[in-house]
């Protein structure tokens, strides 16, 4: 008798999944935007409250050597945030099913904000509004309540950390348009951070939204066995409500987030750090913005290159990045498709500086579209690198160019990402270029269905060279001979084909097939006549 196949067990959904849709479920009448402060409020408030409860632990075991599990002073002195008695998870999740739950959370954030200075005006008291329900609160308590629960600190915080992050991007995708103001998709955040590698320095992002660009950068570092303390972490957001989701970001996963500072007057009126020389630059401003009080900087130092116009800000942000970098620093900047290109109000005579005079763009990245939630704009990266000039590097008088349009899936109708695939392969036609070593694989022709997909990194690795519909190298005098204009496109040319095209035999073949189209529509109208002929009698 045949045995019978077993079916196939499906594979786990991972616990970021399940908790999303979990908390989806809850949600009910409440907008995602306003929903995501209370979700994320309780992350947090479970992160900070699983490591207090580490630590009380010990200092308990130690009280009888001086240890005090209530003076906030010992937790201040191993980074870890005071947790007050009413602020405790473990009294949250027994007060869950009281009517007042909501009051007891906002009271809650309050007493955490009064005993830790660092985050005043940072945590959401939105518990209490009237169109959150209290059982619903209650079940998103029990929910949150089961992350990483009885871990060690170290696994808590990632695991909560992971989730937080998870979160974002999903109430970003809910939201759309509206997401996209405090979230850049984080396959474009991992490319920008793979391309300029950031060790070790001072890292800024002026416009830096809920702090996806930092959070990446200390990831990276650790995936890269580097030191995590090497990096300083600076930033600026205008908008309020998103620095606090930053600082909140930030602190759960145990980053210095005092140099992430708001102002409500932006970058450009009030720069919060004047004086800051960074390492590195990794940013996403907004697009085209009109409204960036142009007016009012006509003379700043910082237009170095030029003065931008009233009525978009694109150029005066490059400046902006260019006046805060370091003499080796390095800047990855996404910027609107049409910053290539315009020559408006002297932006071309601006890009043409920054190229001729200042020299300092390293490489240019054409990315998909729909990658972004907030806007259909087509858009590029800029990598900027101030050490153009000096001859550390290898190629100081060549810009590289990847046309990367045909990389990239759709996650949904609206939206697109990049895999890691995608994601190696441009990073990795970059460091060969810049390097000249083999850091990569040769990527495929991008035309192709598996394009990026040819392996793990390093496997059969060869050094940088010009692939047709991809990626050129070209040499500045060739883009002077081209008014300055920085599409890829115009300079990467076409794919090769990969099969060959016998001109001669497919032109033939459509001469054939279209004779015996003509002799079959003359067969037709002889019928037709005849037809006539026969009625006509």
């Amino acid at each position: 008798m045949a045995r019978t196949a077993k079916p196939k067990q499906p594979a786990a959904e991972p616990l970021e999944k399940q908790l999303w849709r979990a908390a989806d479920k809850l949600r009910k009448n409440i907008d995602a935007a306003e929903y995501k402060h209370v979700v994320l409020g309780l992350i947090f408030l479970k992160y900070i409250s699983d490591s207090f409860e580490e630590l009380h632990a010990r200092l308990a075991a130690e009280k009888a050597s001086g240890g005090d599990p209530e003076d906030p002073d010992e937790y201040k002195a191993e980074r870890v945030f005071f947790v007050p008695p009413a602020a405790r998870w473990r009294y949250l999740q027994n007060s869950a099913k009281l009517p007042a739950i909501g009051k007891i959370v906002d009271d809650a954030m309050d007493a955490i904000e009064r005993d830790n200075a660092q985050l005043k005006s940072v945590l959401p008291k939105v518990f209490a509004r009237q169109n959150l329900d209290p059982s619903s609160l209650g079940g998103l308590i029990d929910l949150v309540g089961n992350i990483a629960l009885g871990d060690a600190k170290a696994r808590s915080a990632d695991v909560l950390g992971h989730v937080f992050e998870y979160f974002l991007g999903e109430f970003a995708l809910a939201e759309g348009k509206q997401g996209g103001q405090f979230y850049t998709p984080r396959s474009i955040v991992e490319l920008l951070v793979a391309m300029l590698e950031p060790y070790k320095g001072r890292v800024f992002d002026p416009c830096c939204g809920s702090g996806g660009m930092f959070v990446q950068s200390e990831k990276f570092v650790k995936e890269h066995q580097g030191r995590v303390n090497d990096i300083s972490i600076y930033g600026q957001e205008s908008n309020q409500t998103t620095w606090r989701l930053a600082k909140m970001n930030l602190a759960i996963r145990g980053i210095d987030a005092t140099q992430v500072k708001w102002n409500n007057e932006g970058s450009f009126l009030n720069d919060a750090h004047k004086d800051l020389r960074a390492d590195f630059i990794i940013a996403n401003p907004p697009f085209n913005v009109s409204d960036w009080s142009g007016d009012l900087l006509q003379t700043d130092g910082r237009w170095q290159y030029g003065r931008p116009p009233v009525g978009n800000a694109n150029f005066a942000w490059l400046q902006h990045f260019v006046a805060h970098l370091t003499p080796g620093g390095k800047a990855g900047v996404v910027l609107a498709k049409g910053a290539l290109t315009s020559k408006t109000s002297g932006e071309g005579d601006i890009r043409k500086a920054m190229i001729a005079d200042g020299n300092l763009i390293d490489c240019i990245v054409n990315l998909p579209a729909k990658l972004f939630l907030n806007t259909q704009i087509p858009a590029a990266l800029w990598f900027l690198n101030r050490a153009r000039k000096t001859t550390a590097h290898p190629r100081p008088g060549e810009i590289l160019f990847i046309d990367a349009r045909n990389l990239g899936h759709l996650i949904n109708r609206r939206t697109r990402e990049l895999s890691h695939e995608d994601i190696q392969q441009i990073a990795g036609t970059y460091h060969a270029w810049r390097t000249g070593r083999a850091v990569s694989p040769k990527p495929p022709s991008p035309k192709l269905a598996g394009a990026g997909k040819s392996g793990a990194p390093g496997e059969h690795a060869l050094p940088y060279e010009d692939i047709p519909g991809y990626c050129a190298s070209v040499p500045l005098h060739r883009v002077a001979e081209l008014d300055y204009v920085l599409t890829p496109g115009r300079y990467v040319g076409l794919p090769d084909e990969e099969d060959d095209f016998n001109f001669p035999e497919r032109f033939a073949a459509l001469q054939a097939e279209l004779a015996a189209q003509m002799l079959e529509e003359q067969k037709l109208n002889e019928v037709i006549r005849q037809n006539l002929a026969k009625v006509k009698l």
